[in-house]
């Protein structure tokens, strides 16, 4: 289920790049999400070797690699939502835009949380390996506050960089 995002989304973003083209930013940052999310699929959440590594690291009992995926679900759907935002819709400068970025992230968030829920009453006892919980009372809260993290992080570091490349971008030629 965690790959399918890939499955979908790398044909999306062929199918739409002669007539939507997006920024390198954005593009790599895909990239990099898709990664975790193979990652993820391949090994489930919960048992991916980087959390266990990580884990031990700094002393933790739970794996995070799932922390890791709902921080990028927050950080790099914030730029795409951004760039989709700044091209098709008259919010390119306006103040809400960053607010109106981060709800959309934190909606999406809370909306992966209930498909994890309904797999959860679907499958079962073997949900516990896709939902990678790991007996954390707290994981759906935690999940939607790495999103949020993310979301802002992303936005606070990124904006004047994915700036630039927008300019770029729609100064070219078509």
């Amino acid at each position: 289920m965690e790959v399918s995002w890939v499955v979908v989304g790398i044909p999306l973003l062929i199918a739409t790049r002669p007539a939507f083209p997006l920024t390198p930013l954005l593009y790599r940052l895909l990239f990099v999400h898709a990664l975790i999310l193979i990652l993820g699929g391949y090994y489930t959440y919960a048992r991916v070797p980087l959390g266990f590594w990580f884990g031990d690291l700094f002393g933790l009992t739970r794996n995070h690699y799932d922390r890791l995926g709902h921080l990028a679900q927050g950080f790099i759907p914030a730029i795409l939502v951004r760039e989709i935002l700044f091209r098709l819709s008259p919010l390119a400068r306006s103040k809400w835009l960053p607010v109106l970025v981060v709800s959309v992230c934190l909606a999406f968030s809370a909306f992966f949380e209930m498909i994890e829920w309904a797999s959860a009453l679907i499958l079962g006892a073997d949900a516990a390996a896709y939902l990678a919980t790991q007996g954390d009372p707290w994981d759906t809260q935690a999940d939607m506050l790495c999103a949020l993290i993310g979301a802002i992080v992303a936005l606070a570091l990124l904006s004047r960089r994915h700036d630039r490349e927008l300019g770029a971008l729609i100064a070219q030629p078509t």
